[in-house]
This record gives structure tokens, C-alpha cells and sequence, in this order.
């Protein structure tokens, strides 16, 4: 039976409905106000199908028998169930059928159905024309007419913040991909009693990760716990020969990536204590010979900075920590390929590299400026990851450039992953360098970042790349290129070489 519906008559029916409190949103419209009935079921806010129908100028098809419920635009249908999960969205003009799966369920309450609001909202824009904002904290809905509609809704399992889950085995131990929504939060995790946890607060984790499950690796089981009605756990039982593990978000993939190390690749766990000693410090004066590297305003090489400040910082240190030993990967102005500075360092024994380096922009004369300290971690932003992309293009000038192709972003994830036992003593040590920076050297310290550079992946030791200012800022290229702040620069990072000296000393003998 057909029924085309008044929205006084459903605020009516909703408004009565025995043993079911429901409660109002209101509603901004494009010409005036309106109020909506709603209830809540585990955090989820559901309303009324048939008053945002109204509300929309949908006609409304519902038949009691099937407990379906139809809402009718200009160019689509929308099919809800009572106490289904499924949506179908149809073409009016192709006919064509789109089935998509919700996390939860709608609910009937007497003859109105009430659909889940933030997990719809994409399948209503498209259908409605309208843009459908909702602001939980004051009870607001705003539709605004003229919404440009949608030719590609979300897959059904986009509905999940945790949305997938892959597990591979790899030389250094075993990698567990979860595909995320934007809105996830980077989990807590620990390891006890052969099982790894991943905690999180608030978001909704696809049962397809326990369901499709495969054991692989050091991961012979999964399960999903809720903790409480909001937060849950991610629970792998493990096996094998495992040292630990570590997790990185990868932004521009949309992906957590977890590894569980393989003791293979673990540091002995009791080395003599001299294989410790703070005695070797390898500098790396970025690019050189063929490659210039950035080109300043006023025609100034990176190179040649690079060099110039590498060269004071080595005087600086041999003057001011007898008996610790400086390495350069290049003392002239030649080509030194980016495998072999990671060797050199290596073959060294060393047990900190600077890669030093100066940044810049497309266009000269730009008003960005500052200093940077990376470290070696899949890039975060845009920025980061167009500063690896320059320095990276080094191997353009190398006589065997495919050495680096095995260097994919999956692979590159892993590298990083291998370093980490280095981790903390370089974030401590670029740390450091950021202080000591900023109360020595006259341009801006913007902090402490994480970038993929091939330079650093060599270098079995803590490490940092060091941006130090920008060539295509006049007043960075200015006082990079004075011997005024180079001497400066290097004064400051030589400070933060002694601080860390003293840290890493302590770290050492109390572990």
C-alpha cells in the first residue's frame, strides 16, 4: 500500500510512539527552520526516515508487510530496510542499482524507520541535492540546497575507520597493513604473553579483519575486543622468533603499518661496552662535484655551503672533543654517490650522522624560510615529501641509479622500521639541535620532521638530515653564504653534539 505522508502527521506519529523516547534536532533549511525526531543507540544518532523526507520534499513509499521504506528525488531512489543493514541507491533514469552495507542496522520504531545520520550522509547528499551537515554538540542538522551531487559513493567498507587488514612476511620480519579512515588515530600498542595489542578509543573496526584472517609469519591469530561501548582492541597472537615491533602511519597511503621485527635483525644484546663509545662522528656534506645541489637568489651553490659548514664543524669538533673522530664523506668539491656515504659512514663505526643540507623553493625570492631537522620516517606532509623528492634526485647523477629502485615506498616503510633500535637517540639528538639552534643561529627553527632520504637509509647509526635554510629566501641565502653564519651553524650544532655525547654516555652505562 502507498502512503504520501505530511510532516505534520509524522511529527505526530513520531512524537506518540509508546515506551520510546525520542528526542529533537533542529533543523536549518535554506528558507526556514524545522525540528527533527531522533533517538540514540551505542553513540550512533538515528532519525526519522520518513521526517527527513519531508523535510527534503521526497516522496515516501512504505509498505507494512516488508518493513521497507522508499525515499523518492528527482533522479534517485533510496530503498531502506527495518532492521537491515543494506541501502540501495537507484538510478531513475538508468534504473541502475547500487547495494551498499552499513555498519549497523536501521531501527523500526512503530511505523517509521530510523536510519543511522553520520553513516548515510553520503548516500542522502547524492540522492537529495541537498548538503547535509550535522554538529552533535548543539543538536544542529543544516541542509543546504544546491549540493553538487555525487558520481562515486564510498564502497561499503569505507564506512569503517579500520576498513583492512593484509599481512605479509618480509626479510626483517612480519608486516601487518591496516587501511584507515583520516579520522583514526595513531593506536597505543604493546606486547605480553606472545600477543600483540593495538588499543583504540572511538573507532569502528570491519569485522572482515578477524573474519578473513589468514595466519602468516610471526601472526598465527587475530580478535577484535571492545573494551568498553566505544573503545576496542585488536588482539595477535604471536609465534616464532620475534624481537619486538613498531608502528608508523603512512598519510599518503591511508595506512597504519605495523611490523613485527625478527630477532635476525636485533642488535646483540650484550656488546662490549667499547663498541659504544661515543668515539666516531660522520658528517656528510649534501651533494657536490656534478650535482649542485639548490641554486640561491644570487647564484650561490648549495655545495659549496654544505661543504663549508661540514669543514667548520669537523674543526670545531676535533678542537673541542679530543677523542672522538671526525669522518667526512666528502672534503672537496666532488660527487659522492648516496649508497657510498652510508658505507663510508659504516666502514667508520660511526655512531652519529649529519647529513647537512641547504633547502629551496621553485620560485626564487620566496618568502619561506627556516630551519629543518629530519628524520628517517616515511614523510608526513606534502612539504616533507617533496623536500626527499630533491634530495633524493641525487641519483639522477649516479652511474647506476637501478641500485635504488628495490627502494619502493613499501620497502623504504621497512628500512625505516630496521632502524629503528637508532630512533630514539636520533629524535634525541634532533631534539637537541632544534634548542641549540634557536639560541645560536638567526634563522627560524621550524622544528623536527620525518622524510624518506635515501641518504640516510645507509647509515647504520642515529642520524639526521639537517635543512639548513633556504636559498631561495634573500635573507637565508644571505647569511648561509656569510662565514659569519656558517661559523655560527656549526657552533650550534657542535653544542648540540656535546649535549648528546653527554645523554647518549649515561644511556649507554645505565642500560
Amino acid at each position: 500500500m502507498k502512503f504520501i505522508y505530511s510532516l505534520s502527521l509524522f511529527l505526530l506519529l513520531a512524537l506518540t510512539i509508546p515506551g520510546q523516547r525520542l528526542y529533537q534536532l533542529s533543523v536549518e533549511l535554506p528558507d526556514t527552520s524545522a525540528r527533527l525526531s531522533f533517538v540514540t543507540k551505542k553513540g550512533n544518532v538515528y532519525v526519522s526516515a520518513t521526517e527527513f523526507a519531508s523535510l527534503t520534499s521526497a516522496g515516501i513509499y512504505y509498505t507494512d508487510k516488508t518493513q521497507k521504506i522508499e525515499l523518492k528525488y528527482d533522479y534517485y531512489k533510496i530503498k531502506l530496510t527495518a532492521k537491515s543493514q543494506f541501502i540501495v541507491v537507484t538510478d531513475k533514469n538508468t534504473g541502475a542499482q547500487e547495494v551498499y552495507q552499513l555498519p549497523v542496522s536501521t531501527l523500526l520504531i512503530k511505523d517509521d524507520l530510523f536510519f543511522p545520520l553520520s553513516y548515510t550522509t553520503d548516500y542522502l547528499e547524492r540522492a537529495s541535492g541537498y548538503g547535509i551537515t550535522f554538529i552533535p554538540s548543539r543538536r544542529h542538522l543544516i541542509l543546504s540546497k544546491g549540493h553538487a551531487p555525487r558520481n562515486n559513493l564510498p564502497a561499503a567498507n569505507n564506512l569503517y575507520d579500520v576498513q583492512s587488514l593484509t599481512i605479509e612476511e618480509k626479510a626483517n620480519g612480519t608486516l601487518i597493513r591496516l587501511k584507515i579512515s583520516d579520522r583514526v588515530i595513531t593506536p597505543r600498542f604493546s606486547i605480553k604473553d606472545n600477543k600483540l595489542f593495538l588499543f583504540f578509543s572511538s573507532e569502528k573496526i570491519s569485522p572482515e579483519l578477524v573474519d578473513r584472517f589468514i595466519p602468516k609469519g610471526f601472526i598465527k591469530s587475530i580478535k577484535l575486543v571492545n573494551i568498553t561501548p566505544r573503545s576496542k582492541q585488536l588482539e595477535f597472537g604471536l609465534t616464532g622468533d620475534y624481537s619486538g615491533a613498531e608502528i608508523i602511519r603512512d598519510a599518503s597511503n591511508g595506512e597504519l603499518i605495523v611490523t613485527v621485527h625478527s630477532k635476525m635483525f636485533t642488535a646483540e644484546k650484550n656488546p662490549p661496552l667499547e663498541k659504544w663509545i661515543f668515539d666516531t662522528i660522520v658528517i656528510d656534506a649534501g651533494h657536490g662535484g656534478k650535482d649542485p645541489g639548490a641554486i640561491g637568489i644570487s647564484g650561490v651553490k648549495e655545495k659549496d655551503i654544505n661543504l663549508k659548514i661540514a669543514l667548520e664543524l669537523g674543526k670545531l669538533i676535533e678542537k673541542s672533543l679530543p677523542g672522538v673522530n671526525v669522518v667526512y664523506t666528502r672534503k672537496d668539491d666532488r660527487f659522492v654517490e648516496l649508497y657510498k656515504r652510508g658505507k663510508i659512514a659504516n666502514e667508520a663505526n660511526g655512531k652519529l650522522f649529519i647529513s647537512i643540507h641547504c633547502n629551496s623553493m621553485p620560485k626564487k625570492k620566496s618568502s619561506q624560510r627556516g630551519f629543518e631537522v629530519y628524520l628517517l620516517r616515511p614523510g608526513k606532509t606534502q612539504d616533507a615529501i617533496a623536500i626527499a623528492e630533491f634530495e633524493n634526485s641525487v641519483i639522477a647523477y649516479e652511474d647506476n641509479p637501478d641500485r635504488y629502485k628495490e627502494l619502493t615506498d613499501e620497502n623504504f616503510i621497512l628500512v625505516s622500521m630496521a632502524h629503528s633500535q637508532y630512533m630514539r637517540y636520533s629524535e634525541k639528538f634532533a631534539e637537541i639541535l632544534n634548542d641549540e639552534w634557536k639560541r645560536k643561529v638567526k634563522i627560524p627553527a621550524k622544528g623536527v620532521k620525518q622524510a624518506g632520504f635515501y641518504v640516510l637509509v645507509g647509515a647504520s647509526m642515529p642520524s639526521v638530515l639537517i635543512e639548513t635554510g633556504y636559498l631561495s629566501n634573500r635573507n637565508d641565502e644571505a647569511y648561509l653564504k656569510s662565514r659569519q653564519g656558517q661559523i655560527e651553524i656549526a657552533e650550534s650544532i657542535l653544542n648540540a653534539v656535546i649535549k648528546y655525547k653527554e645523554y647518549y654516555h649515561k644511556e649507554i652505562i645505565s642500560n
